[in-house]
């Protein structure tokens, strides 16, 4: 994420300046940040698991939504555009009748790129972690046929699990979907060497 070169800017100046722009920004204690372009990769991915998310979850109590949702970290005041929000058991907004800003996620997902996996895995997901509601966390890799899923437990730890290779399935734990590698990644064209800095990062965990 790149910070705009602005003094301290208002959350209603924020909001204000959203509804109209094109681009979608984040937003953290008075500083707007300008959100990174899609890869073809990203925009692949992220068609597919709209696909899947909207098949399996038709007619059950859960309904995800894309990246065109504003989530709102009541705790923190992020505001930020996860790739997919998934809410059990009917949606809570800050403004009902807007209806643009979720604030009761169950299920998170990201697409990870060599840009935001950082912030994906670490500042944003410690934001992330203080949604009372939120009980999993998906990451989904863009360079490697990859899934992970942090689950929160009844202690509060979150316990990872993943799913490795294009034979992989993971079951979502906090909702009904289960996430098949193969379809998740269908017409996906994956590097023949994933780009230094995801090597760097994966070498460091």
């Amino acid at each position: 994420m790149t910070a705009r070169p602005t003094t301290f800017v208002a959350e209603d100046e924020y909001l204000r300046r959203e509804a109209t722009d094109d681009a979608k920004n984040e937003y953290y204690a008075g500083t707007i940040y300008a959100m990174a372009g899609a890869s073809e990769a990203h925009t692949t991915i992220a068609l597919n698991l709209a696909a899947l998310l909207h098949r399996q979850l038709r007619g059950s109590a859960c309904r995800a939504y894309p990246s065109d949702m504003r989530l709102r970290v009541e705790a923190t005041g992020l505001y930020t555009y996860p790739d997919f929000s998934i809410v059990c058991g009917g949606a809570r907004f800050t403004v009902e009748a807007r209806r643009d800003t979720l604030v009761n996620p169950t299920a998170l997902i990201e697409i990870l790129s060599s840009s935001t996996e950082t912030y994906d895995r670490g500042t944003k997901f410690q934001h992330y972690r203080t949604i009372p509601t939120l009980r999993e966390y998906v990451l989904v890799a863009q360079y490697s046929h990859r899934i992970e899923r942090f689950v929160r437990q009844t202690d509060g730890e979150w316990l990872l699990s993943e799913a490795v290779g294009r034979d992989g399935t993971l079951q979502l734990a906090a909702v009904p979907v289960e996430l098949v590698i193969a379809d998740v990644y269908e017409e996906v064209v994956l590097p023949a060497v994933a780009p230094l800095r995801v090597i760097k990062e994966a070498a460091s965990r």
